[in-house]
C-alpha cells in the first residue's frame, strides 16, 4: 500500500484538486484506493460520494476528526492511499500523516505572496527526521500556471531554486472545478483537450512511481 499526502500551510492551493484527481488516476489504473479527507470543510469526501457510482470508485475516509484512529478504517487490500491534509496545516499538525506517508506533494501557486507563504513550511518539513533521512521524498507542484505569462514562468525558476524537487506544472483550467463538482477528473475523458491537460500530469504519476 502507498499512501500519498497533499499538504500545505496556504489555503486556495488546490489541494483537493490534486488529491481527487490523483485518487481518481490511481482507481482508474484499477487499484483499490482509499482517500482520506483530513480536512474538515469535507471537499473530498463529497466528490468520493459524487464518484460512488462510478466502476473506479474511490471510498472516503473522514480523517478530519479522528485522524490518528482512520488508518484503522482502511479496509484490508487496500492499495493506494491519497490523503487530503486540512487546509493551513502546519507542519507539527500533520505529524500522523507524515509518518504514514510515502511521498508528501506540495502544491505552489505561481505568486510571490503564496512563494513566501510556503517557504516556512518547507523549512519545517526539512526539519522533520523521515524528511531529513530520505524516507518521506517531498515534491513540489506548480498549480493554476499560466505558462505564457511571465508571472508564472518567474515564479517556476524560482521554485526551481528549491532543494525540494519541481515534479509537476500544471496549468490554470475551470475544468478542474467543475469536474470536482461532478467526482470526475480529467483522466476520466479522453478528448484532445483534455489529454494536453492529462500530459501535465504525467511528470507526477512519474515521480511517485519512483517514491
Amino acid at each position: 500500500m502507498k499512501t500519498v499526502l497533499v499538504a500545505s500551510s496556504k489555503g486556495g492551493v488546490g489541494k483537493t484538486t490534486i488529491a481527487t484527481h490523483l485518487a481518481a488516476e490511481s482507481a482508474l489504473a484499477g487499484r483499490s484506493t482509499v482517500i482520506i479527507d483530513a480536512d474538515p470543510q469535507g471537499s473530498s469526501t463529497r466528490w468520493a460520494e459524487r464518484r460512488s457510482v462510478l466502476e473506479s470508485a474511490v471510498l472516503p475516509i473522514d480523517g478530519s476528526s479522528r485522524h490518528k484512529t482512520a488508518w484503522k478504517s482502511i479496509p484490508e487490500g487496500t492499495e493506494r492511499v491519497v490523503v487530503d491534509a486540512p487546509a493551513g496545516a502546519h507542519a507539527d499538525a500533520l505529524e500522523v500523516y507524515l509518518e504514514h506517508a510515502d511521498a508528501l506533494v506540495v502544491p505552489v501557486l505561481p505568486s510571490a505572496l503564496d512563494i513566501d507563504a510556503t517557504v516556512p513550511f518547507l523549512n519545517a518539513l526539512a526539519r522533520h527526521p523521515r524528511v531529513r533521512g530520505g524516507q518521506l521524498p517531498v515534491g513540489l507542484v506548480g498549480n493554476r500556471l499560466r505558462p505564457w505569462t511571465n508571472a508564472s514562468q518567474q515564479a517556476m525558476d524560482l521554485l526551481a531554486q528549491w532543494p525540494y524537487p519541481l515534479v509537476a506544472q500544471l496549468r490554470d483550467s475551470q475544468a478542474y472545478v467543475m469536474l470536482v463538482g461532478f467526482g470526475k477528473s480529467l483522466f476520466d475523458y479522453n478528448s484532445a483537450q483534455v489529454r494536453d491537460h492529462q500530459a501535465d500530469w504525467q511528470p507526477l504519476l512519474k515521480w511517485l512511481k519512483r517514491a
